[in-house]
């Protein structure tokens, strides 16, 4: 059997692929302009994101910058109230030491702040010093100190009569000048007798922190007086 090139070289030849359509391309060049638009619409909205992120985040670092100025005003006027504070009760402590007396062991230094629920430091220090201001009007010896003064008058009536009688025995004794002048120092040193007794009076009204008023005194140099009287009637 003889073969047929020619009809085996047409039936080995490959065929041709059709040509791509023209819908096909369109649609593709839509989804390319559909993806890049997203593309520009999803950029646009992160770039807008950052802005506003970078917009809140620089709104917060001013308000931080405001906040910490403000609180370091408000540590700065709080350390002030603080040292007037702290000037003002050694004030006051420093009035009571001289109220009391610097030798008074009673008071130690001043208080130092307590643990606990803040106070109104400003009533505590008007209280304070409405105390001081008491103390600076000092009241009346109660009563039951009536015969501790007179026996303060007694004593220092007795011990200046006292006084006088040895006076005028030096005189008598050694005579010359010492006869006429002690006499007399005798005399001056036997009328003080009545008040002589004020001195222990005053120490004690201050130890009780009131004052020595009228009926005290009274007590006092009527106490002197009525003993120096009974001595002269009785030793004359």
């Amino acid at each position: 059997m003889t073969d047929h090139p020619e009809q085996n070289d047409s039936s080995t030849r490959p065929t041709d692929s059709p040509p791509q359509s023209t819908g096909t391309y369109d649609r593709s060049i839509r989804e390319l302009a559909e993806v890049t638009r997203q593309a520009e619409a999803e950029r646009a909205e992160a770039d807008t994101w950052y802005e506003r992120q970078c917009a809140a985040a620089t709104r917060a670092v001013r308000d931080a910058e405001h906040s910490v100025r403000r609180a370091e005003a408000e540590v700065a006027a709080a350390q002030e109230e603080v040292d007037g504070t702290e000037a003002e009760v050694i004030h006051l402590w420093s009035t009571l030491r001289g109220h009391l007396g610097a030798a008074d062991r009673r008071i130690g230094e001043p208080p130092v702040p307590q643990g606990g629920a803040p106070a109104d430091a400003e009533a505590l220090l008007d209280g304070v010093r409405e105390l001081l201001d008491r103390t600076r009007r000092p009241g009346e010896l109660p009563g039951a100190t009536r015969p501790l003064l007179a026996a303060f008058g007694v004593l220092g009536a007795a011990g200046a009569y006292a006084l006088g009688v040895a006076a005028r025995a030096v005189g008598a004794r050694y005579g010359g000048d010492l006869a006429v002048a002690m006499p007399v120092l005798a005399l001056l040193v036997t009328l003080l007798g009545p008040v002589v007794g004020l001195a222990p009076a005053r120490v004690l009204a201050d130890r009780r922190h009131a004052g020595l008023d009228v009926r005290a005194v009274l007590v006092v140099v009527g106490a002197g007086l009525l003993t120096t009287g009974a001595l002269f009637a009785l030793l004359r």
